[in-house]
């Protein structure tokens, strides 16, 4: 039975790591293309778990999954266009002292509509339950919310690797300097990878709003997190940040197992742990200033 137990946890590792990635890998694109560290990133998240409860009221929680990150990737359009835009070239720590800035302004804008109780969003009936495996027993919803990140993954990343959007990208990653010689403008690029971003932060706070609280703070909470996953993945790498979200998930899913009380410590370990080992990150690469 320790071992059916340890399993469960495990896959319940993955559905957390999962969470991890729809934060994670939008903060690494915007900071691998424009320079920027989004301190607004858990903003996204928690307008998109506040959204979805609109959402969910008239049109279902189906069509929340489609609705709300569209309308939040439309305030990423405006964030980029009216606030990151100005940043690119400046000193950094002015993005940051934005961001933050941004990141409470939204808080506090949260706390006047919605008001500062925490809210429970509802989950699908149809996901209600769980499913049996011999001895181990994994939750309809997990399961569902475990699949719907697979299919994110697999879309961003043959968005990245297989169109002539995500070969631009790389290439502004890597060598900003070489596009702006062909005559390629990175900004078009960039507003892209912003709205892409927040979209996802946004689906992460629709698919894990009904198994976690949604509350004002939810979006300063995960930030911490994201960055955790990012700095263990590596600047610039899509796959190190993958790793890394799966094995901070499924570590803090083991250590539960073990000890409760350290499972939020566990992931800090583990960072630790990896830039002694490898001061990059997992599968960190060097990459250039957005130009």
């Amino acid at each position: 039975m320790q071992i059916v137990f340890l399993l469960e946890q495990v896959v319940n590792g993955l559905v957390l790591g999962g969470y991890y990635l729809l934060m994670a890998l939008g903060l690494s694109l915007i900071f691998s293309v424009g320079g920027i560290v989004n301190l607004a990133h858990g903003a996204f998240y928690a307008l998109g778990a506040y959204i979805s409860l609109e959402v969910i009221k008239y049109l279902g929680f189906g069509a929340s999954i489609f609705i709300t990150p569209v309308l939040v990737g439309c305030l990423g359009i405006a964030f980029e266009r009216f606030l990151l835009r100005r940043f690119y070239t400046a000193d950094p720590i002015l993005s940051l002292l934005l961001t933050f800035g941004l990141a409470m302004v939204v808080e506090q804008f949260i706390r006047m509509v919605w008001g500062a109780a925490p809210l429970s969003s509802m989950m699908p009936p149809e996901f209600k339950g769980a499913w049996m495996m011999g001895d181990m027993m994994f939750s309809k919803y997990r399961i569902f919310i475990l699949g719907v990140v697979v299919l994110i993954l697999c879309g961003i990343w043959l968005l990245l690797h297989k169109t002539a959007f995500g070969r631009v990208v790389r290439a502004g990653v890597q060598r900003p300097d070489m596009v702006a010689v062909l005559g390629i403008r990175l900004q078009p690029y960039m507003t892209a990878i912003v709205v892409l971003g927040v979209a996802t932060a946004a689906l992460g706070g629709v698919l894990f709003g009904p198994i976690a609280t949604v509350h004002p703070a939810m979006g300063t909470e995960i930030m911490t997190v994201a960055f955790v996953v990012v700095i263990i993945g590596g600047l610039g790498s899509f796959w190190g940040v993958v790793v890394s979200a799966l094995l901070v998930g499924v570590v803090r899913g083991i250590t539960i197992h073990f000890e409760p009380a350290a499972s939020e410590a566990s992931m800090y370990v583990l960072m630790f742990l990896v830039l002694m080992l490898r001061p990059r990150g997992l599968l960190g690469e060097r990459i250039e200033r957005f130009e």
